[in-house]
């Protein structure tokens, strides 16, 4: 069955792409500027595929960024070329005026997604907890896919807008590499993580990436060389003041249910890092006091988020259910396509005040 729905995926893939492909095509004889349908055709095909070949070796990786950005051109490309043909169908209008048109606008679109994708924002929350406690701050960020795109800038940007928050706690919930840990550690972001400025401390949770990387270990390692304390399945004491859990990604099936975490002292407040907000009824009926998740990028580029939207309860930004509170970040950095449109990197500081 699996390979059915391969096969499948990948005929609907090339189908798209031989669309867009015959659509430039057409475009480009409007202007006349068509040579060597050949290279044509080859050229699209490795830059349609290059984000998946690109990782069969190092000296293909230039192929996984031209794949990276594709991506960007299939959706919006695909979007605009069918209202273009509409256009061109049921109007005077000519091949090369529209065509003309859909290029710059794909090209405003690149420049405006990629300063959303590189500038982040600090968005601010304050939460009120039932319990007894010192007010704190915390600096939350997730989804920074550091790696070949999202590198040692994008993270010296996220260091230096924490540190200047003055954060009690830094939670960092899953996704902080992109698969593979290594171009983390041969870059030297480690470094720059070290950085990081907290009076309890930085900790994180692997996200679904890190477990499709399958370097689990070697994660955490540099991590732990970087400051930052991974918490798998994991709930700690901080200080005598409060309990963090740590949980591992629901792509573990083997994960444990929350309950078995659940700390002995109730008095104290209990915060909680699960990077994929898949269950919110099991931690607030357990009486966690904060929630924190990423995952869902609120679908980074618009229309994506109306699909987030319906596949979680709470797909971005905060909610209260019950005692508890929920917050989801679209993340700091991106995945695939270094472009945000309906979204932008960011960074959330909240400000936890105690009633008693």
């Amino acid at each position: 069955m699996r390979i059915l729905f391969g096969i499948l995926a990948i005929a609907i893939y090339s189908g798209i792409t031989f669309y867009l492909g015959w659509n430039l095509r057409a475009w480009l004889l409007s202007i006349q500027q068509f040579r060597w349908p050949i290279v044509y055709w080859t050229f699209l095909f490795f830059v349609s595929y290059g984000y998946f070949i690109g990782k069969l070796h190092p000296l293909l990786t230039p192929l996984t960024v031209l794949g990276s950005y594709w991506m960007f051109f299939l959706q919006y490309g695909l979007i605009l070329c069918i209202i273009a043909n509409l256009i061109i169908k049921f109007s005077p209008l000519s091949t090369k005026m529209v065509g003309t048109g859909v290029v710059g606008l794909l090209v405003i679109l690149l420049i405006a997604g990629t300063y959303f994708a590189y500038s982040p924002v600090v968005r601010n929350a304050t939460i009120e907890i039932n319990k007894p406690g010192e007010d704190m701050r915390i600096v939350m960020a997730s989804d920074f896919h550091l790696g070949l795109l999202s590198g040692t800038g994008h993270l010296e940007k996220f260091v230096k807008l924490s540190n200047e928050q003055k954060p009690d706690l830094v939670l960092l919930p899953g996704d902080l590499v992109d698969d593979s840990p290594q171009r983390f550690i041969n870059k030297g972001m480690g470094e720059v993580m070290k950085n990081l400025q907290a009076t309890y401390g930085v900790y994180g949770v692997p996200g679904n990436h890190e477990y499709y990387g399958n370097e689990i270990p070697e994660f955490k390692q540099a991590m732990a060389e970087s400051d930052v304390r991974i918490l798998m399945d994991e709930t700690i004491l901080v200080d005598n003041r409060f309990y963090l859990t740590g949980r591992e990604d629901l792509t573990n099936k083997n994960r444990l249910a929350l309950n078995e975490l659940q700390p002995e002292n109730q008095e104290l407040p209990w915060f909680v890092m699960n990077h994929t907000p898949m269950d919110l009824d099991e931690p607030a009926n357990l009486g966690v006091d904060f929630h924190v998740s990423g995952h869902t990028h609120r679908g980074q580029m618009w229309p994506n988020h109306f699909i987030t939207e319906r596949i979680f309860e709470l797909d971005y930004g905060h909610r209260q259910k019950e005692q508890m509170h929920a917050l989801v970040s679209s993340g700091f950095g991106f995945w695939g396509p270094p472009t945000r449109l309906g979204s932008q990197s960011e960074l959330w500081v909240i400000d936890v005040k105690f009633s008693e």
